[in-house]
């Protein structure tokens, strides 16, 4: 089989064979036909040459990586749809009303086991739930062959869980693209590469593929290494001239021949890409202060009475489920939107760069070009200038790539994209909405590298559970009514704490939950001194974080150890006293804060 796109080869005289039974995973990079494939083996897409065989009387039943647009009606209406045209004959052959009751059983019952509302309209739900109903419709014709696109894409960890549990059980064949490690290494028992037009399968799960990739790059390096060495070898020798064209050595012009040829057609791989984050001056110590806020819409609870305090090179992760308010709570943090009540204090000197989960930045009519130049052929990265086309390669882009519209790219490709206008501007608080959707794995594990790198603050809305377990520190959680749990660590570190967590103690007597002891007297409210210290007090800290950061520049400069001794003790000792003093001015900070009712 072969399959070209737009002067891109995808398939190049590939072969694939699927068993019965089998639960193969589809790897590659963004844009090497991993849902081309999956289009050809359902049959809305046909190659440009080859064959396909199937099983006569094949059941395929698949979920899309979008959602079908202009889709309306109820969740049961949707998911019943399933049952395709022949679903009277799988239903039953009884009367209408046995058809129609066995039918109904068995929508139901996918549903029930995926928790969702029947009598819901499909137009009102969240991206997560309508991709759940339509996981469930796949599941409800009992398909013989199952395909799922990004399957885990805008899926909260509960419907994540959900659907891993039903497929761990599902008897069937499935053949899934992921870009879920966690998901992944759960479900797959073969791995099929998509990898230069050519496919290359792995009859093992993934963990144990990627030894043996990793094992064959190696072996494949040193084969090309000794290969280029005996070709320039032998480039020498025909340049010697007459000698080499004797009747004699014929035979080794020959092989020459046949070498060029080889290293003509071998096709290099294509890099990694090489993201590079801009940062911005250093913020102060203190970055967010929020203080019992709240905040409801339409009458429901979105956060209830929620303080956090985030510092300078903390690494936030916020988990819920969808339609909990995360979103709405990185508003709230930001100050975009007000809380109902409580009050939120930002630090000084805030650069903050927003990755925005639904790509209203990008401009659909415009080239990709377009969509990061903004008209200018240049752009300036930590100092240097370098010309956009050179830019975007580093994500991947080829310049023909970078002159196509938007709307030709692919959802990892308009990720990559977003990253790539979102690294253009300095930041030192960078926030993600979801920003692991679509992209290919290669990609995750470089964005994961470079966040790591990062010394700024990082707020993160993520669903993927290996991208929050390698990224941050903390995690935000929403639990029950708009509380919102706070723990030390990533995803995993979340389910150890929650199995640890003591029931709260209740008052027998009267029904309530025991007043912590800890919580002491009632606070004392600010007098007029203390409220005008409050107010002057982010000026203080403002001015003594610059001179030392001053003094930091003076530290770091070549020529600083050479001068005057006692010079160099008033500086060390005027950093010391500066540190001292901040420390002691963010306590007082945090104390009158606290009183400040």
């Amino acid at each position: 089989m072969s399959m070209g796109f737009g002067g891109h080869l995808l398939f190049d005289q590939v072969s694939l064979h699927i068993e019965a039974g089998e639960q193969a995973c589809l790897v590659g990079r963004n844009g090497e036909g991993k849902s081309t494939l999956l289009n050809i083996i359902n049959q809305t897409v046909v190659p440009d040459e080859g064959d396909i065989y199937r099983q006569p009387g094949l059941r395929i039943a698949s979920l899309p990586q979008e959602i079908p647009s202009g889709m309306t009606g109820s969740v049961f209406g949707i998911a019943n749809a399933g049952l395709g045209s022949d679903s009277n004959v799988r239903a039953g052959s009884g009367a209408g009303d046995e058809k129609t009751w066995q039918q109904q059983a068995l929508v139901n019952k996918v549903l029930t086991q995926l928790k969702l509302d029947p009598e819901l309209k499909f137009e009102n739900l969240s991206v997560g739930l309508k991709r759940r109903v339509l996981f469930a419709r796949a599941l409800a014709g009992s398909p013989d062959v199952l395909l799922l696109d990004e399957p885990t894409n805008h899926m909260d960890i509960e419907s994540i869980d959900l659907i891993e549990s039903i497929l761990t059980k599902y008897t069937g064949t499935l053949i899934f693209v992921t870009h879920d490690r966690c998901f992944l290494g759960k479900i797959a028992t073969r791995i099929i590469e998509i990898d230069l037009a050519k496919i290359t399968s792995w009859s093992c799960d993934y963990n144990t593929y990627l030894k043996r990739k990793s094992a064959l790059a190696e072996a494949e390096e040193e084969h090309h290494h000794q290969f280029d060495k005996k070709l320039a070898i032998e480039e020498t020798w025909i340049r010697q001239g007459v000698r080499a064209r004797r009747t004699r050595n014929e035979g080794r012009v020959r092989e020459l021949l046949k070498m060029r040829e080889e290293r003509r057609n071998r096709r290099n791989r294509p890099g990694s890409a090489k993201m590079e984050l801009q940062e911005a001056e250093r913020t102060g110590k203190l970055v967010i202060k929020a203080k019992e806020i709240s905040f409801a819409y339409d009458a429901k609870t979105v956060v209830k009475d929620f303080s956090v305090t985030v510092m300078r090179g903390d690494r936030v992760g916020i988990i819920g489920p969808n339609g909990s308010g995360k979103t709405t709570l990185l508003g709230l943090l930001l100050k975009n939107i007000d809380p109902d009540r409580g009050s939120v204090v930002h630090g000084v000197n805030l650069e903050i760069s927003y990755f925005d989960q639904t790509r209203e930045q990008l401009d659909e009519e415009r080239t990709v070009f377009d969509n990061v130049a903004n008209g200018s052929d240049y752009i300036t990265v930590n100092g240097r200038r370098r010309h956009i086309i050179g830019y975007l390669k580093d994500f991947l882009f080829s310049p023909d790539r970078a002159r196509s519209p938007l709307k030709t790219l692919s959802g990892g490709e308009r990720n990559r994209l977003l990253l790539a206008r979102l690294f253009t501007r300095p930041s030192n608080v960078l926030v993600m909405d979801e920003p692991t959707n679509d992209l290919d794995i290669q990609t995750l594990e470089l964005l994961e590298e470079l966040l790591l790198e990062y010394s700024g603050t990082l707020l993160m809305v993520s669903h993927d559970r290996t991208f929050l377990n390698n990224v941050v520190t903390s995690t935000l959680v929403f639990e029950e009514n708009g509380n919102i749990g706070e723990y030390i660590g990533g995803y995993d570190d979340w389910l150890r704490q929650k199995k640890q967590a003591p029931i709260p103690q209740k008052d027998p007597a009267k029904g309530r939950e025991k007043k912590s002891p800890a919580s002491g007297p009632a606070a004392i409210k600010l007098g007029y001194m203390e409220k005008r210290e409050l107010d002057e007090l982010p000026r203080r800290i403002e001015a003594m974080e610059k001179e030392l950061a001053e003094l930091f520049d003076k530290m770091s400069a070549p020529a600083f150890y050479k001068t005057d001794g006692r010079v160099i003790a008033q500086i060390n000792e005027r950093q010391q006293e500066l540190e001292s003093l901040l420390e002691k001015a963010y306590s007082r900070w945090e104390d009158l804060e606290s009183r400040n009712i």
